[in-house]
C-alpha cells in the first residue's frame, strides 16, 4: 500500500506543472493526442468522460490551440471502435475530418503515448483527457522523450465512477513498471477492425 501511495504521489507531483485547466493559459501546439474511452458506460448510458473529452478537444481546435488531432483508443473488435466514435463525435461538434488521424491500436495509455512518437512521429504534443488521467500520460511521455503538456477536460461529478478512479490509482504504479522495467512494445501497424 505504501508503494502504491508513493507511486501515485510521484506521478502526480512530477507532472503537475504540465497540466492546464484554463484554455487561455494553455500554450499552442500543432498536434493533440486525445486519449480514448468508451462512448457508453456498462448500463448503456452516455459516458461523461467521453463527452467532456470530445467537447474539450473541439474547443481547443476552435480556439486555435491545436491544428491536428490524433484520436487514440481501443479497437479490439469489429464491434468496438473508440477512435471512430471519437471522430464521429468531433464531426458533430464542428471539427473537420481532415485534421483528424485515427490510431486504432491505443489499447492502453502507454500504447497511445508511445505510438504517438514511434508511429505518428510526434514528439511535441498536447494531451487531452481528464486531469487524473493526464498525469499518467504525461509521466509516460516524459520518459519517452516527448515534449508534452496536457489540457484537463471537464471532470465528472463526484461519485460518478469510483471504479475508474480506483483503476487509475492502480494504473500509476503499473505505468512506472512499464517505463522502467517491462518496456512493452506497442503494435507498429495502424488498421481498423472493420464493422
Amino acid at each position: 500500500m505504501v508503494v502504491v501511495l508513493l507511486c501515485n504521489w510521484w506521478v502526480v507531483t512530477s507532472t503537475r506543472n504540465q497540466i492546464y485547466f484554463n484554455i487561455h493559459q494553455l500554450p499552442s501546439n500543432d498536434v493533440a493526442l486525445v486519449l480514448g474511452t468508451s462512448k457508453f458506460v456498462r448500463s448503456g448510458k452516455e459516458n461523461l468522460f467521453f463527452r467532456y473529452r470530445m467537447e474539450a478537444t473541439a474547443r481547443l481546435w476552435k480556439e486555435g490551440k491545436i491544428k491536428y488531432i490524433i484520436l487514440s483508443g481501443n479497437n479490439d473488435s469489429e464491434y468496438y471502435n473508440e477512435p471512430m466514435d471519437m471522430q464521429k463525435a468531433l464531426l458533430k461538434l464542428g471539427v473537420p475530418e481532415d485534421v483528424m488521424t485515427l490510431d486504432y491500436a491505443g489499447f492502453r495509455t502507454f500504447d497511445s503515448v508511445v505510438r504517438c512518437k514511434e508511429v505518428f512521429n510526434q514528439d511535441k504534443i498536447t494531451i487531452v483527457s481528464q486531469n487524473f488521467h493526464n498525469a499518467r500520460a504525461l509521466y509516460i511521455g516524459n520518459h519517452e522523450g516527448i515534449e508534452a503538456i496536457a489540457f484537463a477536460a471537464q471532470d465528472v461529478p463526484d461519485g460518478y465512477s469510483l471504479r475508474t478512479l480506483i483503476r487509475e490509482y492502480m494504473a500509476r504504479p503499473y505505468a512506472m513498471l512499464d517505463v522502467y522495467l517491462i518496456r512493452p512494445k506497442p503494435e507498429r501497424g495502424n488498421w481498423p477492425k472493420t464493422r
